[in-house]
């Protein structure tokens, strides 16, 4: 069986991280590890490992958990099994309440119907977790309850199984709430498309339609597949992909992206990516493997609760033990308060404390269009005090224009254009599509030259052969290196850079031909970006740019930013992180994710922004700003800084209730269903606590 022809299972009853445990131990021995792939975040377990979906059934009833294929829609189940916690929740709680009403054998047995009611699951679970030498949180509930019933406490056996069972339906139901916001970002793209073939139009499923396939989306539709408008007017809902509260204006050669909504023009795309490949589904994709890139705060917390549980257990067997080999100490007194303990080395609510906040996060990022790849870059980002921009197409709106052509030696306007425009034709560099547009608009028709032997020159230019002469492109670095400086090139430079403009020079080598000079202006909404980075605590901001010093420091000026590094190459710049990093500790770097991808590298977060499709961004940075849009940067520092505060909040709040409650328990003032209800009910604060970063908005 092949990856692709994985089988999945949705999992039900997967809380936290120890049952997880449970869980991969189990397939580890049924599959092998290379079997299959657990994720938390959707509880969908996937195995590529040639079994039948019996086995994989059984092994997970095994384990204490319950599954089915995810074909099985969950709008097509059952009432029952979709309610099924809560129903036996309900139903043990009415017979405990009924037991306590009786009284006498009566209320014993009711007691004993409301245990094998609501804790049968529980046992289930314990064994499974067992059967892979694992103690958790149902291993301890269940050694409680038999104990309560041993020494005849059997209304507290009872409460401890209600409100037990009570707290894991209540999580269960908040668990799927944060799971949906990622299946719902997952279910956006249509199952169909319509493809345009000669005269007709036929549905096919997203598998069958191919890059380079013409596919027609009407007014009010979805947009199943990434593609080129071909024909067509309209506006496009893209917040689902940008966070763009806006709808974007479409003609041809305009760019749309699966899962985004189609407003009131019809339009024909040509389709540019498999349904695999598309903009929405490695969304997804990066957001279900993020959940592997752990937060250091969740890992210390985990290493925490694997010491804590098993030194609460000790305390546990000493306090059974020893106090009652004294005279005037009751065994049964000892064993209750022992009891009492077991509960309280439940780690459930401090292990839960990191994750839920942190994938609540990275949802809540999602559905504004920004990406973050793991929990440990929101920890990352709440923790940054420096920031460097890229300048070109970050700070600046990426969308230069030529304003100044010179022809030196003889060489007329046209002839400096259209050379450019050739060389250019085939660069990738910001400015190739700024010298198209003004041949173009010029009326110039480059493309009547061939350019041969064409190369980039990183950080430089680009050069080519062109009716077998070598012509170079490029900046003031370049000018140095083929010997193109000159009075009047130099003069011509330095007027063109106290103006903020971008010159690059044309010409053979020692002979400079003309000079090309660009403009761009800074983005929207940019300085009030970076002033509300800085009241929330970014303390120093700096533009890293291969740019000149001149221009760079015009757009440092207008945005208010603190330092200006220019005229750097590649290598440059990630020199310049690594010495930011040094002075400020945590220092996230932002570009377009192309070219700036050593420097992402480099720093300690990398964000990429107004990067919807480009594949580069999305392996290299850390960070995915899916529109062009600097006020997404504050948002995100803040999201991050909010569920950090969070998680603090969460870990306090448990570590606060078992301190409270192991004391309590050591001198004989805590009952077990108290214990019960204090860390079930910690374990639900923190979660609903979490999930308040759901409903985060901009401070």
């Amino acid at each position: 069986m092949s990856p692709n022809d994985r089988a999945t299972y949705v999992v039900s009853g997967v809380c936290c991280a120890t049952e997880e445990r449970v869980l991969r131990k189990a397939f580890d021995a049924a599959v092998g590890r290379t079997g299959y792939d657990f994720n938390p975040v959707t509880c969908e377990l996937k195995v590529s490992a040639p079994v039948e979906g019996v086995f994989v059934l059984r092994e997970l009833r095994h384990a204490g958990f319950a599954g089915r294929r995810k074909e099985v829609a969950v709008d097509k189940r059952t009432f029952l099994a979709r309610h099924a916690e809560a129903l036996m929740a309900g139903s043990a709680g009415l017979l405990t309440v009924a037991g306590l009403m009786a009284g006498g054998p009566a209320a014993v047995i009711l007691y004993a119907s409301a245990i094998a009611l609501g804790g049968w699951r529980i046992v289930r679970r314990a064994f499974g977790a067992l059967r892979t030498r694992v103690l958790d949180m149902n291993v301890l509930m269940s050694v409680a309850v038999i104990g309560a019933m041993i020494i005849g406490k059997w209304e507290e056996g009872a409460a401890v199984v209600v409100l037990f069972a009570v707290a894991l339906m209540l999580e269960s139901y908040s668990n799927e709430r944060t799971r949906n916001a990622l299946r719902s970002l997952m279910a956006l793209s249509p199952g169909r498309a319509a493809v345009v073939k000669a005269d007709r139009e036929e549905s096919l499923p997203l598998e069958a339609v191919a890059p380079g396939d013409i596919i027609m989306i009407r007014p009010g539709e979805r947009v199943p597949l990434d593609g080129v408008v071909t024909d067509g007017v309209s506006t496009v809902d893209e917040a689902p992909v940008t966070g763009e509260s806006l709808p974007a204006h479409k003609v041809a050669g305009g760019q749309v992206y699966a899962g985004t909504l189609n407003g009131n023009g019809a339009l024909r795309v040509r389709v540019t990516r498999h349904a695999g490949d598309s903009a929405i589904a490695r969304i997804s994709a990066c957001i279900e493997e993020a959940q592997h890139a752990r937060a250091p705060v969740q890992q210390t917390v985990d290493r925490v609760a694997g010491v804590y549980t098993p030194a609460v257990l000790f305390i546990a067997f000493l306090v059974a033990a020893v106090p009652p080999l004294f005279p005037g100490h009751g065994t049964g007194e000892w064993l209750y308060r022992a009891l009492v303990l077991l509960v309280i080395a439940c780690p459930c609510a401090l292990v839960i404390s990191t994750p839920v906040a942190m994938v609540s996060a990275m949802s809540r990022a999602a559905r504004n269009g920004v990406l973050i790849k793991g929990g440990a870059h929101v920890e990352t980002l709440a923790r940054v005090t420096a920031v460097a921009f890229d300048k070109t197409g970050t700070l600046t709106a990426g969308t230069p224009r030529v304003t100044d052509v010179v022809a030196l030696e003889s060489c007329s306007r046209e002839e400096i254009l259209g050379m450019t425009a050739a060389l250019e034709h085939r660069s990738e560099h910001h400015l190739a599509r700024a010298a198209l547009q003004a041949a173009e608009t010029s009326s110039v028709h480059y493309d009547t030259l061939a350019v041969e032997a064409f190369e980039a020159l990183p950080g430089r230019g680009v050069r080519g052969t062109i009716d077998g002469t070598t012509y170079y492109l490029g900046n003031r670095r370049l000018c140095d290196e083929i010997g193109f400086r000159s009075p009047v090139v130099d003069a011509a430079l330095e007027a063109f850079a106290a103006q903020g403009k971008t010159a690059i020079v044309l010409g053979r080598p020692g002979v400079p031909l003309g000079i090309v000079a660009f403009r761009d202006g800074v983005r929207h909404h940019g300085r009030e970006a970076i002033e509300r980075l800085r009241r929330m605590g970014i303390r120093w901001t700096v533009i890293l740019s291969g740019d000149t010093p001149a221009a760079s420091r015009a757009i440092a000026a207008e945005l208010s930013i603190d330092e200006v590094r220019a005229g750097l190459l590649p290598a440059e710049k990630v020199a310049a992180v690594q010495e930011l990093k040094r002075t400020h500790r945590a220092v996230a770097m932002v570009g377009d994710g192309i070219n700036d991808a050593p420097a992402l590298a480099a720093s300690s977060v990398g964000i990429a922004m107004g990067v919807a499709g480009t594949d580069v961004a999305l392996d290299t940075a850390d960070v995915i700003l899916m529109s062009d849009d600097l006020t997404h940067l504050p948002y995100v520092f803040g999201l991050s800084r909010a569920a950090l505060r969070i998680v603090r909040q969460n870990i306090a709040l448990a570590i606060g209730v078992k301190i409270l409650f192991l004391t309590l328990a050591l001198t004989g003032h805590a009952t077990l269903w108290m214990a019960v209800l204090a860390d079930d009910g910690a374990a639900l604060a923190v979660i609903l606590n979490a999930m308040r970063v759901l409903a985060y908005a901009v401070e």
